[in-house]
């Protein structure tokens, strides 16, 4: 048995954005998000099985709570170190340094774009973040290129 990927809010948003929740639960058989994070997807996320609520079993980490994130971003972060997470699926940079800091493993909505197509659950990732970025999902121009070349595609339209 794999351990959890836990989630925070905005991937999970931006996926029900663009219609394709259903990405995520191609790419990882379960996530784990805790109640701060639980609370900010509703009602943009419908309530699915495989989306698992998850309570901390222990108050917010100092060390976390000295990175000036979120409340989602914070809870989800402790869940991960808890869980002895495989994944933290977070896209806020500030939280994905702590996360790293801290010895978790990141992935952010352009790590499961690609994720996605080496599963050949899509068959192109810019079609998807092109739909994103028209959807307000906001991410540099210099990550738009390396996400389009990590996948093979052309990247002369990117950014």
């Amino acid at each position: 048995m794999t351990a959890p990927v836990v989630a925070d809010a905005s991937p999970l948003i931006a996926f029900q954005q663009i219609g394709q929740l259903t990405l995520l639960r191609g790419t990882f058989a379960e996530l784990v998000v805790p109640p701060a994070v639980a609370r900010e997807i509703q009602p943009s996320v419908p309530s699915v099985t495989w989306i698992v609520e998850r309570p901390l079993a222990q108050a917010i980490a100092p060390l976390v709570l000295r990175a000036s994130l979120g409340a989602g971003e914070s809870e989800a972060l402790c869940l991960a170190m808890e869980l002895h997470a495989d994944y933290l699926l977070v896209d806020e940079r500030a939280a994905r340094r702590a996360a790293r800091a801290l010895g978790l493993r990141v992935i952010g909505t352009l790590g499961v774009l690609l994720a996605a197509k080496r599963k050949r659950l899509i068959t192109e990732v810019r079609p998807l973040l092109d739909e994103l970025l028209r959807k307000g999902f906001w991410v540099s121009p210099r990550l738009v290129r390396q996400s389009l070349l990590a996948a093979g595609e052309d990247t002369d339209a990117a950014g």
